[in-house]
């Protein structure tokens, strides 16, 4: 049984992968270029988020680039993954649920020299679907209301090199450039007295943004490391129709005009976390990130963009008695993660937190393992103009590792 975890996991993950263009639909995803994914690789997703302190020895550590360090020499690192999402949309007056299927990530990495390491990765950076019917909101001083029906699909995806160095062996540091490009199509009606006008805009975006990061070995059992994502501004144009309907007379504003849109920002982020070792097979990661949203001087029609702060616990932990017997092998993790959220509402915070847990589920006679984890979280609350999202989420990351480059001993 335990030989074919390999081909199961690869037959599921290939299967989500085949769903990719189902991406998760969120209400918040109106804002700015879409809600921002959780593309996170290996054991990751099982321990809260966070791991900014691990390296890149088992899995490929997408958290933080001085990770690639300490790659195993002659070890090529192969990491896919997906995940299936189930969510229930709560309003003050009706709820509603669905399902999704979501590509997470398709990651490579090998070492330079016994030092260094590279990796390349792909993976959906912010999702930008969603569908909203006959909002009421009211209109800017004055006592009347008008009615807002959008509906929105898109996103932005991230490529994005990596390279870390290690000094030593206490100390590494790594850099990465990500490529983000990617198209979001708005479709919007506002309903004013018997006036409708209407909105259609797509969007293309295109930037890039540097990474930097770096980790310290206090000694074997307790590493620290931090992370800064410089802030960067990414390119916008649009091509835009406007029409207007009154008295069933219709006018068109703009048809397909092609112009420069609004730039998409984003804020210097500046992480900090920690990596503590009990008795060799107990582990805990704690991250913290604070996002300089304010900075970014954008906001939007409906809510703002604000300073965010990121908390994240992780524990794994493995019996390792006997190295021979398969479950013995397994590691179990769980985590939590609050998030504070970077959009203010009404004055309100979309905040978001989580639990998890998972298995790391080796593959027999090799470095290769599949990671299953849960997690339940809400997001958002329940009150005037806010949904919250009840949500369940199972993921599967395939780390595959592969000896190359080895002489055989024996013809």
């Amino acid at each position: 049984m335990k030989s074919k975890i390999a081909y199961l996991s690869g037959f599921i993950l290939m299967s989500l992968t085949s769903f990719s263009q189902s991406i998760s639909s969120s209400p918040y995803s109106l804002y700015g270029v879409g809600s921002v994914y959780d593309a996170d690789f290996g054991v990751i997703p099982s321990i809260g988020s966070s791991g900014m302190a691990l390296p890149s020895d088992t899995f490929i550590n997408n958290l933080n680039p001085a990770s690639l360090g300490y790659l195993p020499q002659n070890h090529f690192m192969f990491d896919i993954g997906g995940k299936a999402i189930s969510t229930t949309y709560e309003s003050g007056s009706k709820s509603e649920s669905r399902n999704n299927f979501q590509f997470s990530h398709i990651a490579l990495a090998f070492p330079v020299t016994k030092n260094s390491g590279f990796s390349v990765s792909l993976r959906p950076y912010s999702s930008a679907a969603f569908k909203i019917s006959n909002l009421k909101l009211p209109i800017e001083n004055s006592q009347d209301f008008y009615y807002l029906t959008a509906v929105g699909s898109g996103g932005l995806n991230n490529f994005d090199f990596s390279y870390g160095y290690r000094f030593g062996k206490k100390l590494a540091v790594g850099a990465s450039a990500a490529v983000l490009f990617g198209n979001t199509t708005d479709n919007r009606s506002f309903l004013i007295m018997n006036s409708i006008t209407s909105i259609q805009k797509k969007t293309t975006y295109n930037g890039i943004r540097a990474s930097f990061g770096a980790q310290y070995k206090i000694d074997s059992t307790f590493t620290v490391a931090t992370t800064f994502k410089l802030p960067t501004q990414i390119k916008a144009t649009k091509v835009q129709t406007v029409q207007t309907i009154t008295d069933e007379v219709v006018t068109t504003v703009e048809s397909n005009v092609a112009s420069d849109a609004d730039d998409y920002y984003m804020p210097l982020e500046m992480g900090i976390g920690i990596s503590k070792r009990f008795k060799n097979n107990l582990n805990m990661t704690l991250d913290y990130e604070k996002s300089l949203w304010s900075d970014s001087n954008q906001s939007e029609l409906y809510g703002n963009f604000v300073n965010q702060d990121r908390f994240a616990l992780g524990f794994t932990y493995s019996t390792k008695k006997n190295i021979r017997k398969y479950w013995d092998r397994v590691q179990y993790a769980t985590g939590v993660n609050f998030d504070t959220g970077y959009l203010e509402v009404d004055g309100k915070r979309v905040n978001n937190a989580a639990i998890s847990v998972g298995l790391t589920l080796p593959i027999d006679n090799t470095y290769s393992a599949l990671h299953i984890s849960y997690s339940y979280g809400q997001k958002g609350r329940v009150s005037d103009n806010l949904i919250k999202e009840n949500y369940h989420k199972i993921s599967l990351n395939l780390s595959l590792d592969g000896i190359w480059f080895i002489k055989r001993k024996i013809d």
